[in-house]
């Protein structure tokens, strides 16, 4: 008896996502993160300002003490929005630097290692790609950066004194207008260097992570994986990014108390002690841990949007 001839197997297909989809999935995963974690960044950005370097009194008691203590100071102070201060140049922060240093994590990475390169990407090729997009896109960014810290560092004022600025613009065009426009990227060399070696740890660590875990008995590509990978990412950025965060934050809360990024190093270790470059370590934990968590997880998630089947 005759048998149908069998229907020829589809051509191979492989997942493939571009460069616009991951810049886009990219912008929207660190806006969402940076909303939901700035009150923290808030509490990270005061207490790490708080210092004799840049009270210039010695006998000043300390306004603020710990994440909570400090977010509670705040939102009893100057009201729970005031938590959010920075928001607006926080999300332009995002929209541009989330794009950039993971929308071209992977094309770089690709490039570093070579496009007939197969196998488990080196684990040095992913820093050197991670350095490489965190400096670019900080580079572009910073101005959002140092308006965002601006508005975070500013406390509750004596009645009749103005605000410095009264929104995220009005900041942008004054300090064009005051300090000129190379004043937007006051503070740059520790921006970058900050953001590179962060973004280097977070892109990094998380890629290096979750490629161990699905090699483990019993794991996937799946939300603990993801999870668990966000949280050794920020663990391990909080770690190595702290001293350049703290003087990055100090130079851009108060750029006329330092001559440059050394001074302020120098400055700050000499009047507030070695200890001073971990100012705000739970909180900027707390941030980046948890920063990281919901950024992955809903990059994740949103890359699915994007991604198509294409031939193999």
């Amino acid at each position: 008896m005759a048998t149908a001839d069998a229907p020829p197997a589809p051509p191979p297909t492989r997942k493939h996502i571009s460069v616009a989809g991951t810049f886009a999935s990219s912008a929207f995963a660190a806006c969402w993160a940076e909303t939901c974690t700035i009150p923290i960044d808030t509490a990270k950005v005061r207490l790490q300002l708080q210092g004799k370097a840049v009270q210039g009194d010695v006998s000043a008691p300390l306004k603020y003490r710990g994440m909570f203590g400090t977010m509670s100071t705040i939102a009893r102070e100057e009201g729970v929005r005031a938590l959010w201060n920075g928001i607006v140049p926080g999300l332009h922060r995002q929209c541009l630097f989330g794009g950039l240093r993971i929308g071209l994590y992977d094309p770089v990475k690709s490039l570093y290692v070579g496009k007939d390169f197969q196998g488990d990407v080196p684990l040095h090729k992913k820093i050197a790609a991670a350095l490489t997009t965190g400096a670019l896109g900080i580079t572009v960014a910073s101005p959002t950066d140092l308006v965002k810290v601006r508005l975070q560092a500013e406390g509750k004022l004596p009645p009749g004194v103005p605000r410095r600025y009264t929104g995220a613009l009005n900041a942008y065009s004054t300090i064009v207008k005051q300090e000129g426009v190379k004043a937007l990227w006051t503070g740059l060399g520790p921006n970058v260097a900050r953001n590179a070696i962060i973004n280097a740890a977070e892109l990094a660590s998380y890629d290096q992570v979750k490629q161990t875990l699905l090699k483990l008995p019993g794991f996937s590509d799946n939300i603990v994986t993801h999870l668990l990978s966000g949280l050794g990412a920020g663990f391990i950025a909080v770690c190595v990014g702290s001293p350049v965060d703290v003087v990055k934050s100090r130079m851009m809360g108060n750029s006329s108390a330092y001559t440059g990024t050394i001074d302020c190093f120098v400055k700050t270790l000499k009047n507030d002690g070695p200890a001073a470059f971990y100012k705000g370590f739970v909180p900027n934990f707390g941030r980046l841990g948890s920063w990281n968590v919901i950024m992955f997880l809903t990059l994740e998630q949103v890359k699915k949007l994007f991604t198509k089947e294409v031939p193999a």
